[in-house]
C-alpha cells in the first residue's frame, strides 16, 4: 500500500518506476500489436476449421518427416526434437518482444519490432499442434501464417525508408492482406502455396538487399547475410530431410529439425538487421519526435 501512496504521489520509488514501465508495455503492445496480430490469427484459424481448405495438399501423416516417433512418449512429444525446436520460437520471440531499447526507439519502431516477435510466439504452437495432432487444419494454418510473417519483412523495411513521419499503417495493412490472400494460390494449383512462400521470400531479399545499399554499413551486412544464409538453410535442410537421414549425424536431429533452428535464426538475424538499420535511418530524428 504504501509503494501505491508513493506512485500515486509521484515520486521516484523503485516499485513505482517497475509499474510504471510495466503498465507502459502492456499498454503498448495490448493495444495495438497484440491486437493486431490476434484478429487475423483468430480469422484464419477460423476460417482453416470451416472446410475452407479440404482441397490444399498438406501431409498428414508422420511419414513425411525423418524423425522416427517414439511410441512411450504423449503425442505432444511423438517427435521429440521436432517438437520441442518450437520452444526455440518461443524463447526468441520473448526476448525481442520484451527487450528494452531505450530512448531512442519510438512508439512506431516498437511496434514493428513487437508485431514481428508476437507473430513467432503465435507460430510456435501452430507448428506443434500440427505435429501432435496431425490434423489438416493447424497444417493448412502453419502453411498460411508463414506468409505474413515474411511479408511483415517488407511492411518493416518501408518505415525504414519512409520514417516515422511518412509512413502510413495503411500500407502495412494492404501488404498484409494481399499477402493473407495469396494463399488462395494453395487452392488453384497444387504448388501454389510454394509459389507464395517463394514470391514473399523474393520480395523480402530484394526489399532487404535495397534497404541496406542505402542506409547500411559493416554491421547491418553481416546481419543481412546472416539472416539469408539462414534462409537458405531453412529450405535446403527441410527440402533434403529424408535423403539427409541416410547419414547418421542427420537420422536422430534430421534435416528437418536443422531447418527449425535455422528458421529461428532466420526470424533473429532479420530482427538484428531491421533494428539496426532502423535506429540508424531514423533513431534520433525518431526519438525527438517521441
Amino acid at each position: 500500500m504504501m509503494t501505491l501512496y508513493v506512485c500515486a504521489a509521484g515520486l521516484q520509488y523503485p516499485e513505482c518506476t517497475a509499474a510504471s514501465e510495466l503498465t507502459r508495455f502492456l499498454t503498448t503492445v495490448m493495444k495495438s500489436a497484440l491486437l493486431h496480430v490476434s484478429l487475423p490469427f483468430a480469422l484464419c484459424v477460423a476460417l482453416t476449421n470451416i472446410g475452407l481448405f479440404d482441397k490444399v495438399e498438406v501431409d498428414l501423416s508422420y511419414e513425411h518427416y525423418a524423425e522416427k516417433t517414439v511410441d512411450y512418449l504423449p503425442g505432444f512429444l511423438a517427435m521429440p526434437f521436432n517438437c520441442l525446436v518450437n520452444l526455440g520460437y518461443i524463447y526468441m520471440g520473448l526476448i525481442w518482444l520484451l527487450r528494452r531499447r531505450g530512448v531512442r526507439e519510438t512508439s512506431q519502431s516498437r511496434y514493428m519490432r513487437e508485431v514481428f516477435a508476437l507473430m513467432a510466439l503465435f507460430y510456435a504452437p501452430v507448428q506443434w499442434t500440427r505435429l501432435a495432432v496431425l490434423r489438416r487444419a493447424p497444417a493448412v494454418l502453419d502453411q498460411w501464417f508463414t506468409l505474413p510473417i515474411f511479408a511483415w519483412v517488407p511492411v518493416w523495411i518501408s518505415f525504414i525508408e519512409s520514417g516515422p513521419g511518412k509512413w502510413r499503417a495503411s500500407h502495412a495493412a494492404a501488404l498484409e492482406l494481399c499477402s493473407i490472400l495469396s494463399y488462395g494460390l494453395a487452392l488453384a494449383h497444387q504448388q501454389g502455396f510454394e509459389v507464395a512462400l517463394g514470391c514473399h521470400v523474393a520480395l523480402a531479399l530484394y526489399k532487404g538487399v535495397r534497404v541496406q545499399l542505402v542506409h547500411g554499413d559493416s554491421r547491418s551486412l553481416g546481419f543481412l547475410l546472416l539472416a539469408m544464409l539462414s534462409c537458405a538453410g531453412f529450405v535446403v535442410l527441410k527440402l533434403l530431410d529424408h535423403w539427409l537421414a541416410q547419414y547418421w549425424l542427420f537420422q536422430r536431429l534430421t534435416g528437418h529439425f536443422w531447418s527449425k533452428v535455422c528458421d529461428v535464426l532466420q526470424f533473429h538475424f532479420s530482427f538484428c538487421f531491421l533494428t539496426t538499420l532502423t535506429q540508424r535511418a531514423h533513431g534520433e530524428t525518431g526519438a525527438r519526435q517521441e
